[in-house]
C-alpha cells in the first residue's frame, strides 16, 4: 500500500549543495512521475534569530514504508550529511503521513504556507 507523504526539507551550511543532494535522495523512494512534486526553493530567516539563512523546499510523494520506518531514514540522510546541533547541514522533517499531520507548529509558519501550493 502507498500512501501519501509531505516532508519539509532545510538547511542552514552549504544550503544549495544540500537540499540539492536530499531532493535527489529523496526521489529515489518517494514514488515518481506525478505522484512526486517538489517546490521551489525558498531562503530563510532562522526563526530563533542566530542570523542565520536556511534555504527550505518541501516535497510531496508517496512512500510505501511506514511512518516511523520513512522518519528513520530522513534522520539517516541527515546524518549523512555530517548533521550536529551547531551546523544544520540539513533538517528533513516528515509533515504529513497519510492523514495524520506531524510538527504541528510548523505548519502556520510562512515559508510553509509560501511552498505549500507549489506541491498541492
Amino acid at each position: 500500500m502507498t500512501v501519501p507523504v509531505i516532508i519539509a526539507l532545510g538547511s542552514a551550511h552549504q544550503q544549495p549543495v544540500h537540499i540539492q543532494w536530499a531532493s535527489e535522495q529523496l526521489a529515489l523512494f518517494l514514488g515518481a512521475g506525478a505522484a512526486l512534486r517538489f517546490s521551489r526553493k525558498l531562503w530563510t530567516e532562522d526563526i530563533h534569530a542566530t542570523g542565520r539563512f536556511y534555504m527550505n523546499r518541501l516535497v510531496a510523494g508517496t512512500t510505501t514504508l511506514t511512518a516511523e520506518a520513512l522518519q528513520q531514514r530522513l534522520k539517516a540522510l541527515e546524518t549523512a550529511t555530517g548533521r550536529t546541533h551547531d551546523c544544520i547541514t540539513l533538517d528533513l522533517d516528515l509533515m504529513q503521513y497519510g492523514e495524520q499531520r506531524y510538527h504541528e507548529r510548523d505548519w502556520p509558519r510562512p515559508y510553509i504556507q509560501l511552498l505549500l501550493p507549489d506541491i498541492l
